[in-house]
């Protein structure tokens, strides 16, 4: 089957075809509602472009799945979805194969399987292939595989293209690719476009960009389930210990979503130290990782993720019985989105937000660096030449941070001024407009969205109802009844008076952890768990707003030097409390310094590491060498990183150690270099590795 539309046949789908394949991803008995079938109609017998808003829960994905097989039927090409997150693509190839779809997807995860995936779509056995809107810009997928799809392709599905507007440009600026690819397609191809985040202004610039013939299937957004409520604590440094209070009031497992990376991990720690059985899910969080943690959340290992808006679209589990909000997103559209996780196919789920005096604060440093001045940029395009250069070697060079600098290029690259082709980024020389309206116009935008959310907070009236206006969703009109407004009960700010001493106690624990790394990335010569490598610790996070400041000083200097006696040092008696506070199984005897390709660095690591070892009486050995030849290490995706890792240290040097061994580093950013080089050391000496780093990025 050659997927050309001049083979498609003239096939009329029934309902009675679109439900017996429901039943294949609902269960017996499963039927398609009306509106469900008006839009699989609409896609596959009319061959028409379709917007679909229906809150979360409504069946989008069932829409989209059975649209691309019954198109198959006809003769068409596979179908494309592009999909934001990993948690989502995951959750959809699994429902896809229960209703025998073939569906695979191309994702930063299986890099190392691309080439085979793309033979079997170009082979026809793919009905569905899922990608994320980075991967338009993916050079190999641009250049070799994108114009070859575009000719065949039998549906283009946009999941969550609320992001395709304005309003999600900051999120992922390569959904603005998208306009290009619809162009770009055969009359006759079907589009369908979906969100359950998407207000009146939003509707309108999907639609004109999608064509303005696109159809619109709008619903309500009530969530009958959802019981939400507000609770404002007279001192918001107590959340963690409210939160460690009630958490047992709660049904069944849920997801705590919190504002920033760091306040996620501290928040685990601190359910952790009282013996709650959460994890951190964070944009840091390893892909192989997040899909551990979100099995175990499935299968109610858990009790919660404590998580950022990296657990967000398309994570589904329906029987998740709360969400909790410790500080409030910047807008009720974000909040809306993110508290659909819950109550999906449960009678009730809690939803409570937990709002923080810091909460504006956050709003504003992520509005601040959501886009440089003119000056930045202009800068940056200055630093570009024709020869390809990496992010990495870029950062040197401009004064963005290395994730500021990856969202600017996105952006840069979306409006034709630079490309990245293999190796790294060029400028394409092309006249490049700063667009200042649009810029003050989303921060104006923005602006309104944050103030909505503490209209959110202050409203005395119903909260669901509230929601549901600022979504201009027609339908709302009558009260839920449900939320602590409409019913006039509230949760109590009471709390366990020792539950809230050992959370202090944690909180207040010299250091951070580190996560450590549990699965190695699919696809390399290396599989399965990883064995020998302990949770480490860091002095702090370079975003810090107290530590990083100094421990950025720190690292970007490089030139400090024991002092003796150690009391009086800068530095060590910070080490010494973390050391101290670690609560590892036994007490590590020998101290490792981890080499690197520059001479100061390796030269500060190996001093602090043997000051370490003789302020703790461990044996010093030395320092683990990178080997002659290895070239640095400069890629982000884990499995080409792991692959070129794999061989990069000398272990050969290291002895024997008769207890665990201290891994010291300067900064722990992946953390895959000392997986790595930990793994090799545990392997060689026969005993755990705890990497220790001065800080930890993020």
């Amino acid at each position: 089957m050659s997927g050309a539309w001049d083979t498609v046949v003239d096939m009329q789908a029934t309902r009675g075809m679109a439900n017996e394949l429901l039943t294949g991803i609902a269960g017996p008995g499963a039927q398609l509602r009306d509106d469900q079938w008006t839009a699989i109609d609409a896609l596959v017998n009319h061959r028409r472009r379709m917007l679909v808003v229906q809150r979360t829960g409504w069946g989008k994905s069932a829409v989209y799945f059975i649209a691309a097989k019954l198109l198959r039927d006809a003769g068409a090409g596979a179908s494309l979805i592009i999909s934001p997150l990993l948690a989502l693509m995951r959750n959809q190839v699994v429902a896809a194969e229960r209703a025998g779809i073939r569906a695979a997807t191309l994702n930063s995860a299986n890099m190392t399987e691309w080439e085979d995936i793309q033979a079997q779509v170009a082979a026809g056995e793919v009905d569905v292939l899922l990608i994320s809107p980075e991967r338009l810009n993916n050079p190999g997928f641009r250049d070799e595989v994108l114009p070859a799809l575009a000719a065949t392709v039998g549906m283009v599905v946009v999941d969550e293209a609320h992001c395709i507007s304005d309003w999600g440009h900051d999120f992922r600026p390569d959904y603005r690719r998208i306009r290009d690819l619809l162009a770009g397609l055969r009359e006759g191809v079907p589009v369908l476009a979906t969100t359950a985040t998407a207000n009146d202004r939003v509707v309108a610039d999907v639609q004109a960009q999608l064509g303005e013939y696109t159809g619109v299937l709008r619903g309500g957004l009530d969530r009958e389930s959802l019981h939400l409520a507000v609770v404002r604590l007279a001192d918001t440094t107590t959340r963690p210990a409210w939160l460690a209070t009630h958490l047992a009031e709660l049904e069944g497992a849920g997801i705590i979503y919190c504002l920033t990376v760091s306040a996620a991990e501290d928040l685990a720690e601190a359910l952790e130290a009282v013996g709650w059985n959460v994890a951190a899910y964070t944009g840091r969080t390893e892909a192989g990782e997040r899909e551990r943690l979100e099995h175990a959340l499935i299968n109610n290992e858990l009790k919660a993720l404590v998580a950022t808006s990296a657990l967000g679209m398309g994570f589904d589990k329906p029987d998740l019985g709360f969400v909790v909000h410790v500080g409030a997103p910047g807008s009720p559209v974000s909040y809306y989105q993110q508290i659909g996780r819950a109550g999906r196919a449960t009678e009730r789920a809690d939803v409570i937000l937990l709002p923080g005096s810091e909460d504006s604060e956050i709003w504003e440093y992520f509005a601040s660096v959501s886009f440089p001045d003119e000056a930045t940029v202009r800068h940056l395009l200055g630093a570009l030449t024709d020869e390809p250069q990496s992010t990495m070697k870029l950062e040197a060079q401009v004064d963005l941070s290395r994730s500021r600098l990856d969202q600017v290029l996105k952006v840069l690259d979306v409006d034709g001024a630079v490309r990245r082709v293999k190796g790294g980024w060029v400028g394409t020389g092309e006249d490049w407009h700063y667009d200042a309206d649009r810029y003050s116009g989303l921060a104006q935008a923005r602006t309104a969205e944050q103030e909505a959310m503490l209209a959110y907070e202050d409203t005395d009236s119903c909260r669901m109802l509230f929601l549901r206006r600022q979504l201009d969703d027609a339908t709302a009109t009558e009260p839920c009844g449900r939320c602590d407004n409409c019913t006039g009960r509230r949760w109590t700010t009471g709390i366990d008076a020792t539950v809230a001493q050992r959370v202090a106690d944690r909180l207040a624990a010299p250091g951070v952890r580190v996560t450590q790394r549990r699965q190695w990335p699919t696809g390399i010569s290396v599989r399965g768990r990883i064995h020998g490598v302990e949770p480490g610790r860091a002095l702090g996070r370079l975003n810090d707003i107290a530590r990083g400041p100094a421990l950025t000083a720190l690292l970007a200097d490089r030139s400090w030097r024991p002092t003796h006696p150690w009391q009086q040092d800068v530095w060590l008696p910070r080490i010494v409390a973390v050391l101290s506070d670690w609560d590892w199984d036994a007490r590590p005897t020998t101290v490792v310094a981890l080499g690197s390709h520059d001479p100061a660095t390796t030269d500060f690591v190996a001093a602090l590491a043997e000051a370490i070892a003789g302020v703790g009486r461990m044996a010093y050995a030395g320092v683990l060498p990178v080997r002659p030849g290895a070239g640095e290490v400069t890629a982000q995706n884990s499995a080409y990183r792991v692959t070129a890792l794999l061989n990069h240290w000398d272990v050969t040097g290291i002895g024997s150690s008769e207890g665990p061994v201290l891994l010291v580093t300067d900064l722990i950013d992946t953390g895959w270099s000392v997986t790595v080089a930990g793994s090799a050391l545990a392997e060689r000496t026969g005993q755990p590795v705890l990497p220790l780093a001065v800080a930890s990025r993020g």
